[in-house]
């Protein structure tokens, strides 16, 4: 069983900053690709930023030069640094991991959400 959990949401004001953490727990041997979604009010959920084992990365337009994601393996946790923040950016942040559960078998898992919410 593998848990991610989400921390450093909260209410900010617009061009403020925040930075996102997730915690990666459980039975896991090694972690893939680490991401952060966004499911804004009313909205489906998409992909914010994206980071490979090897540190490679990619965001969504909407957030590049604004939003850094970055990773530390030894503790199995990755972070969004968000800078610049816009009403738009209002939305639940879920965290989702790919990781080794054997050496075999991995499987894909999602946090709770934390909630971002970008005043005017």
């Amino acid at each position: 069983q593998v848990q991610l959990v989400e921390s450093g949401g909260g209410l900010v004001q617009a061009g403020g900053s925040l930075r996102l953490s997730c915690a990666a727990s459980g039975s896991i041997l090694g972690i893939n690709t680490m991401a952060w979604y966004r499911q804004p009010p009313g909205k489906q959920r998409e992909l914010v930023a994206h980071i490979t084992s090897s540190d490679s990365t990619n965001y969504a337009d909407s957030v590049k030069g604004r939003f850094t994601i970055s990773r530390d393996n030894a503790k199995n946790t990755v972070y969004l640094q968000m800078n610049s923040l816009k009403s738009g950016d209002t939305a639940v942040y879920y965290c989702h991991a790919n990781a080794w559960i054997t050496r075999t078998t991995s499987g894909t898992y999602w946090g709770r959400g934390t909630q971002v919410t970008v005043s005017s």
